[in-house]
Formats: structure tokens, sequence, C-alpha cells
């Protein structure tokens, strides 16, 4: 059923932008407009996916992507103009970030790292690598740099319409307004921009109390130094809690790690001196107080509490709605809703369902956590991909919708709530979403089934591979990184060093 005020609000909007759009209409040459948003892995799988469509093809497909940096990278990029609260950084990268996940899991199927790069290498090489993929595969003549988008609007109903898009670019000489018409919107903007900031009670007085006293979100961390002799409290031992942890440590008074609860496993040791605390309870004038009760006189919170799905150019449009209350399928009726933790509804996390846009209308590239992030985005980019050349590539609305339901139960089973969850992986199915995905395509007929796995085997080995990293620094202490990585170009080689790596350091704990 169309949501009538939506419908509404969207004509009305593009009537007042017509005069314009005009301008940027396709022309009778073009049979589909296809606007992809961002230019991170996500977004230029999605590129180099409809370009590998026969020009007979897509040589009448209108396809711009939208980025608004400088370049291509997304998080990997540095930004050039830091930016302190309230304003939020372009990128969480902080300079001395290393990758977490060994690169050859990292890659686009068939296009690895160059020869040299470390296995667990520095935000460099990330974005020197997907600046190579997009030269090799001749992405950059459709990007479009230093062009925000800052609004979409669907105008048209469940079965007809186009995207208004809205964007702002610099042309050397001030920011100008644009415009665009699109049949297809892809969202490939990353789940790294909006931080989950966390308010505890009393940490107004507790700042006021003393000079220098902070409390910051990891997404503006950058550099240890400036925790120099300060008892610090890191909330949060994700991705960014870890670094921040193992960085502030070597140069902090001292450091305490605040937790919801304590893992049966550690992924990463914590390192030497760092104590665990408890959740927050709250701030005094002195100090904070965690939920056993006890106190400590701080100096600084990092807060490592993660981010929001959001957005905003969909929002703006009234595209998306946000109600972080829901935690139910009941407003599947209502339209594309994110409760900034789970973005729905969405099939297989890719294909909005909303009711309010015509079918295959709206995609996302990226949102799933926990799996590999290139080869996930090659596979979610197939299936948009032939979406758009075909729409019989997905299931209809009303199987796509059951089909949902079906794996929110199935997760609730597992005693995860989808709504809490969001778009987190279990299980390490990571692989598994992947082949999924694309065997879909191929029991649909629209592409060749060739029996294949889309993941290879490799790439699943090395999640087995549990003295991998910790022999990667070794090598890296002993300084013969350079003796492992000659010679090693292609994917079989890049799987050989892994295994060979696994091996020696398995044996070399074994002997100790």
């Amino acid at each position: 059923m169309v949501n009538v005020h939506q419908f509404v609000l969207s004509a009305v909007a593009g009537l007042g932008a017509q005069k314009h759009l005009n301008d940027y209409a396709p022309t009778a040459e073009f049979t589909k407009s296809i606007a992809i948003v961002g230019a991170g892995d996500g977004g230029l799988a999605m590129l180099k996916t409809l370009l590998d469509f026969p020009n007979s093809t897509r040589g009448t497909w209108d396809i711009t992507l939208f980025d608004q940096r400088h370049d291509v990278g997304g998080v990997w990029l540095p930004e050039l103009h830091p930016v302190s609260p309230p304003d939020v950084p372009e990128t969480p990268l902080y300079p001395l970030l290393k990758t977490n996940t060994p690169v050859p899991s990292m890659t686009y199927p068939g296009f690895p790292f160059a020869e040299g790069t470390p296995l667990y290498p520095r935000h460099e090489h990330i974005q020197r690598y997907l600046s190579q993929f997009a030269r090799h595969y001749g992405l950059y003549p459709y990007m479009r740099f230093n062009h925000s988008v800052t609004s979409t609007v669907w105008v048209g109903n469940s079965t007809v319409g186009r995207w208004n898009i809205t964007y702002e670019h610099s042309d050397g000489t001030g920011r100008r307004v644009g415009y665009k018409l699109a049949d297809h919107l892809v969202v490939a903007s990353g789940n790294n921009h909006y931080p989950h900031v966390v308010a505890w009670p009393g940490q107004d007085k507790w700042l006021e109390g003393a000079p220098g006293r902070e409390i910051l979100h990891s997404v503006y961390y950058r550099n240890p130094e400036k925790y120099t002799n300060k008892t610090v409290v890191v909330v949060g031992y994700g991705a960014s809690g870890r670094d921040a942890v193992l960085q502030i440590s070597a140069v902090a008074r001292k450091v305490y790690l605040s937790l919801r609860s304590i893992p049966e496993r550690w992924q990463e040791p914590i390192p030497e001196g760092v104590e665990i605390k408890p959740q927050i309870s709250h701030f005094t004038r002195r100090g904070v107080v965690f939920n056993d009760s006890s106190s400590l006189e701080v100096d600084a919170i990092l807060s490592a509490t993660g981010y929001e799905v959001r957005v905003p150019f969909l929002s703006r449009g009234n595209a998306l709605a946000t109600d972080a209350n829901i935690h139910s399928n009941e407003t599947y009726t209502q339209g594309l809703t994110t409760n900034l933790r789970y973005l729905f509804p969405l099939y297989r996390h890719i294909v909005s369902l909303c009711p309010n846009h015509a079918p295959r209308a709206l995609a996302f590239i990226g949102l799933p956590i926990f799996i590999a992030n290139a080869p996930s985005d090659g596979a979610q980019s197939l299936l948009v991909a032939h979406m758009i050349a075909n729409s019989s590539a997905t299931p209809s609305r009303d199987d796509a919708l059951r089909e949902l339901a079906t794996y929110e139960e199935y997760l609730r089973r597992e005693g995860y709530d989808p709504y809490t969850r969001g778009h987190r992986l279990i299980n390490g199915e990571g692989s598994d979403y992947q082949d999924g995905v694309v065997r879909l395509l191929k029991e649909r007929g629209v592409i060749p089934n060739d029996g294949r796995p889309y993941v290879e085997q490799w790439r699943r080995d090395i999640e087995k591979y549990q003295y991998m990293k910790r022999g990667w620094k070794r090598v890296e202490e002993l300084g013969v990184a350079d003796e492992w990585l000659r010679g090693v170009r292609t994917e079989t080689q890049w799987s050989d060093l892994m295994k060979r790596l696994d091996q020696w350091q398995k044996e070399y704990e074994s002997s100790q």
C-alpha cells in the first residue's frame, strides 16, 4: 500500500525542482539511469559489476557514482580537514590503523593485493589497492568526487517512478547545487559514519569539575599521545576499542576497560596493566561510578560504542523513517525504517522491500557486519546489477518478505533479537551468506550454474588459521617480512603463504 503522505511530499519536492531536473534528466539514448552513492569498496564493486555487462546491454544505461570526498577509499581515505565535535569526521581513520584481518580475505575475487603488501597492513595499502582496482577497471570516468548527495526523493508510486537526487558539489568557486533523476539508487555509503554517543547521568557536572576532562567518541580518536600520563577509561572492546586500548596503554598512566560483559574467549589479549571494569553507571563531580558501585577519578573517557545505521539523504527525502524503539516486523507495510541498529525491510540485507517505491528501485551494498567486505560487496553487487538488468533476478516482494520473516525467526531461535543484532551475521556465516546470494541468481537462471560456490575454499580456510596473526607479528619482529612476501602475487600464492605461516607459527609455539 502506498504511503500517501510520503507520496505527496515527494511529488511536491519533485515539482519544485523540475526546472532544474530537466537539465539533468536522462536523454532518449538512455534506457535506465543508475545512481550509486559512495566510492568505498562497496560502491566500487557495484560500479565495476555494472560495467561488466556487455555494451549491448549497459551501453544505454546512464551510470553515475557520487562521493562527497576527493578520491576513492571510503573510510580508508584520510581526511584532509580534521574536525572537532559536534561536527562529524569524514572517516574514523586514525594514523596507526592496521587491518585486523589478513589482506587476502579483503580482496575482490581475481584481483589480489600487489606483491610486497604486508599480510596485516596499514590503511595506506588498502586505499592504494582500491585506487588500483578503480584504475584497472576504468571506473574513474563514472565517478563524481566532491559531490555530496543531500536528498533523494521518490517521485512516483509503488509501481513506477524515479528518484529526484539533489547534491552539492564544489566547482572551485564555491558550493553549487545539482540535480539528477535516477531509476535505480544504490546506497554504498558505509556503516562507520554516525557515532552512537552514550550519555551518562552526571557527566556534565564531572566535565565541569576540572579543566582538561574529556568524553570523546572513538570516531574522533587519532593519536594516543594526547592521553600521555593520563588515567583513561575506554568503553567497549570492538575493533576501534581494542586498538585504542593497545595504543593508549603504552603512554597513559593507567587504562581501564569498561565492558557490558566479559567474553568467554577474548579475540585479542588485553595489554598488561589494563584493568577491566563493568559498565559505567553515572558520574559524580569527582569521578566515574560503575555498576558494581566502585568509583575512579579519571581524566578522560574514550567511548568506542559503535555507530548508528543512518542514511541522512534518504531521511531528508522522506524515503527512510527513524524510530529507535521498533522491534517488530509489523511495520513492514509502513515503509523503510531504521531503528539505528537495523534498516528494514530489506531482502538479504540488500534490496529494499518498501511499498512506497517501485520494486528494485533501491538497494544497499555493504550493510552486513562480521564479513569480508570486498568479496561480499562483489556478491551483493552481482545480485543488484542483475536485478537492474532483469526483474526476474529477485523474487516478488511478498515472497521476499516471507523469506525475511523466516530469517528473523531463525535469529530469534538462535537467541538473537534481529532488531538489536541488526546486520551482524551470526555463527561465522559470512561465506555461506555470499554463496547464498550468488546461488540465488544461478537457481533463477540469471547467471550460468557452474556448480561452484562463489567463495573459494582458500578463503574459507582462513578461518581455520589460529596461529597466523601471531606468526605475522613474529615475522615482523624478526625483520623477515620481505622474505615471506617476495614473489607472492597470485591468489594461489597468497593462500599458500597464509597456510605456511600458520603451520610455521604452530610448530614454533609447540616447541616452546
